[in-house]
């Protein structure tokens, strides 16, 4: 796995090989920047942001982002090996200081205690998992979202996820098994 694009362009970071973590293929990575940057739907600048990823695996999207500029990115990862690496990978690229790192069970008081507001949210849940609409409108009820912000969902292609009356999805690409939801709070 690698960054790129912006300072830390190139640089290789740490990954799992097991079954409870997917890697987000850099490919598909590349495009959800391609779309964040160009796409005349989306008004959002990486640079600047305040960023919330969630099931955030290795931090591959979050350290995109800050090698792109962003502000803070706060990691939520609740499985231990997998916060252990990204801890490594924040520390040897030298950016824990512009992040946070959460290694714990999603649930609605973490939601409700971050206290900052947000504009882009990256969930990157297994694709099995369901809970994450659960976690999806707490973030919702809590209000944490800038009025310009910008939710992407990594969700398996095949996936028949019930957005209704919680999301305003405004563009769906698919990537192979992967698909990429964008959206807003509505």
């Amino acid at each position: 796995m690698r960054i790129i694009s912006g300072f830390l362009r190139g640089k290789k970071i740490n990954y799992l090989k097991n079954l409870n973590t997917r890697p987000l293929k850099d490919s598909v990575k590349e495009n959800i920047f391609n779309i964040l940057i160009h796409s005349k739907f989306i008004n959002i600048k990486v640079e600047n942001s305040n960023i919330l990823d969630l099931y955030s695996g290795v931090g591959s999207f979050g350290i995109e982002c800050i090698s792109r500029g962003a502000e803070k990115v706060i990691f939520v990862e609740r499985d231990f090996l997998a916060s252990k690496v990204l801890n490594d990978n924040l520390k040897k690229l030298s950016i824990s200081d512009k992040t946070i790192l959460i290694n714990q069970n999603l649930q609605k008081s973490l939601f409700e205690d971050l206290n900052q507001k947000f504009e882009i949210f990256f969930l990157d849940p297994p694709f099995k998992d369901s809970d994450f609409l659960k976690n999806l409108n707490y973030i919702k009820e809590s209000k944490i979202f800038n009025p310009n912000h910008i939710i992407i969902i990594h969700r398996e292609s095949k996936a028949n996820d019930n957005f209704q009356n919680m999301i305003n999805v405004l563009k769906i690409k698919s990537y192979g098994r992967s698909k990429i939801i964008f959206a807003t709070f509505n």
